[in-house]
């Protein structure tokens, strides 16, 4: 773990550590990707643009990859039933559609919710669309807060 750490070290491999957290937050995994990109950022402001594009690119990739492993879960318990399987639950996400994928960046419940999107088979591009819109937002008030109440380079 130590050695994965170093490899994605900020300041030798920036954005691309940005693209790698970010992807991985995005799926059922544990991690939050605001720190690297804050981070990133503080540590070189002309990098604003590019670190937010790159989290939104790298954490929409992960909330697709997300969308077919939802996929995936439904087609394999249709298999093991012998019959399609309906989420009533969740009515109110098939009511939404692919727009309730804007929610993607909630904290908590974004994530599962890009999964049950796949699950209820709503159409791919739409939901990876409206994922990439709430994404983009995210980062870019979050990061754009942190820096507002904490301006200034990191180690001076």
């Amino acid at each position: 773990m130590h050695q994965l750490l170093h490899w994605l070290a900020l300041p030798q491999f920036g954005l691309s550590t940005v693209f790698v957290v970010s992807f991985i937050s995005a799926t059922l995994l544990p991690l939050g990707s605001e720190p690297a990109v804050f981070g990133l950022v503080k540590l070189n402001p002309d990098l604003f643009w590019p670190a937010i594009g790159v989290a939104t690119v790298g954490n929409t990739l992960g909330g697709a990859v997300s969308w077919w492993m939802g996929l995936g879960a439904h087609k394999a318990v249709d298999r093991a039933r012998g019959s399609p399987t309906e989420v009533r639950a969740l009515s109110w996400l098939r009511r939404f559609g692919p727009a309730a994928c804007l929610l993607s960046w909630l904290p908590g419940v974004g994530d599962p919710l890009c999964a049950v999107a796949g699950w209820l088979k709503l159409p791919f591009w739409p939901c990876v669309a409206y994922m990439a819109v709430g994404k983009f937002f995210r980062y870019l008030v979050m990061t754009s807060v942190l820096l507002y109440f904490m301006p200034g380079q990191l180690g001076g």
